[in-house]
């Protein structure tokens, strides 16, 4: 708690509601960036964008267990705090870092009513049951708590944000800004569970960043798309010995199936090393 406490130069480090609540009772253009921690380039990049729309910006890491369908992947999920809050230090562009207790967040006992829609159960959300209703869960009490004017999140969690924004701005006034992804020298998407991998590994994802894009290019060529994919998933797993969930071509406007690359991403999600990477493009 003193390491905390005593990091803080400018920025300003909210441990519970109280202090959150005192802090930001004389704003109202606050640009917020939910995080769980693994702070790296894509959160700064999110940060950047907030500090250029909003007056102040909040940085929240709270490690969310009701989004984690798996236990064992909850527990391994990496987690350096005094690393998170000297980066966003280094930044100079944080306003208030919100790092919560469990209890701050989940502060009644009332079982979340967030169910998806069946048309929804697509992509990560049929491979990790419970998920997207734990993220739209906490995202809406986060929201509440905070009540900022704009939420930045990347694409690189596109379903994620898809849904997020769906959800959220039916409900508040606050609206869900996209960000583009970010992505190391190699071209791989950056992600927290990337800390996770050896070297190895990212050589490893960057070849198969380098083939989806070679598979993104050649789709507008084949006339059965869906059959194209399905050999293409096969030769991944093949060359790469990886497990893979899904190797979709889905529209950026409703996520369902399509059969033109126009509007359209090509959404993967594999497991390298027992680590589970998703990256779209």
């Amino acid at each position: 708690m003193f390491y905390l406490l005593n990091i803080l130069i400018q920025m300003k480090i909210l441990l519970n509601n109280t202090s959150l609540f005192e802090s930001l009772r004389p704003f109202n253009d606050l640009g917020f960036v939910p995080t769980m921690g693994g702070i790296h380039k894509g959160h700064l990049s999110l940060i950047d964008k907030s500090n250029k729309l909003c007056k102040k910006t909040i940085v929240s890491i709270f490690v969310n267990p009701k989004q984690f369908n798996n236990k064992k992947d909850l527990r391994s999920y990496p987690r350096n705090i005094k690393k998170d809050l000297k980066i966003l230090k280094k930044s100079k562009k944080v306003d208030f870092v919100y790092v919560p207790k469990f209890k701050d967040i989940y502060d009644d006992k009332k079982k979340s009513q967030i169910t998806l829609l069946k048309k929804d159960e697509i992509l990560c959300a049929k491979f990790r049951k419970g998920h997207f209703e734990g993220v739209l869960d906490v995202m809406n009490r986060l929201t509440k708590i905070i009540k900022p004017k704009k939420i930045f999140m990347g694409e690189k969690d596109f379903q994620q944000l898809f849904l997020v924004k769906k959800h959220l701005e039916k409900l508040y006034k606050t609206k869900v800004i996209p960000c583009k992804t970010i992505r190391d020298k190699n071209n791989v998407a950056l992600s927290s569970r990337n800390f996770l991998l050896n070297k190895s590994s990212l050589v490893i994802a960057a070849k198969i960043y380098k083939k989806l894009v070679s598979i993104k290019k050649n789709i507008k060529k084949k006339k059965k798309i869906w059959s194209f994919l399905n050999l293409q998933k096969k030769e991944l797993k093949n060359n790469y010995k990886i497990k893979i969930d899904y190797l979709e071509l889905r529209k950026i406007n409703n996520l369902k199936i399509s059969s033109t690359k126009k509007n359209s991403r090509l959404f993967i999600a594999y497991y390298l090393n027992n680590v589970r990477l998703i990256d779209n493009l």
